[in-house]
């Protein structure tokens, strides 16, 4: 009988151990093998086996089920009510400035967070406005609209990778800049 018990309890630990990694079902799971060890205490002790060891246990394993079983609770009743509500913006189109000089690597300040950026018209001044192209993994490429070089027709074209390509994917707010026509 003392077998039994062992087992249950030791289920019971595991499975409150469990809970705290897969959630809160396994933790529901706790709170049944808690109850179920706790019966089996109980047979135990109306069968004649009143040792002081058997109502420590039964004592520890109705406090740790009670809470294993309230974490349950509270877990598959609330979940996502506490998850803040937000919405995953991509950084593609929008407007920055260069917080440094762009050798063509650097950062910029892009809706308030400044990302690592990769100018692909070449070195861009800081403080000049960018345009953000694409997400490289946690990295921006950008075409900065007052780079210190003048590009050539082709090279925003060349950048996103449709040399040939006789339409525009990008439009720029300052095509003279592409164009070759700025400074």
């Amino acid at each position: 009988m003392w077998f039994v018990a062992g087992v249950l309890l030791g289920l019971v630990v595991l499975a409150s151990l469990i809970g705290f990694h897969v959630g809160p079902h396994a933790h529901l799971a706790a709170g049944v093998l808690g109850v179920l060890a706790a019966v089996w205490l109980v047979v135990m002790a109306v069968d004649g086996r009143t040792a002081p060891v058997l109502w420590a246990l039964l004592s520890a394993d109705v406090i740790v089920s009670g809470g294993i079983g309230a974490l349950a609770w509270k877990g598959l009743t609330t979940r996502g009510v506490n998850v803040p509500a937000r919405r995953l913006v991509s950084p593609v189109g929008a407007e920055g400035v260069a917080v440094g000089d762009l050798g063509p690597e650097g950062v910029v300040r892009v809706n308030g967070e400044d990302w690592s950026a990769v100018a692909l018209n070449g070195t861009v001044r800081a403080g000049s406005p960018v345009e953000v192209l694409r997400v490289a993994g946690v990295r921006l490429e950008v075409w900065g609209n007052d780079p210190l070089g003048a590009p050539r027709p082709d090279d925003l074209d060349a950048a996103l990778g449709n040399a040939g390509s006789q339409s525009d994917p990008v439009a720029l707010p300052n095509d003279s800049t592409r164009e070759g026509g700025g400074s």
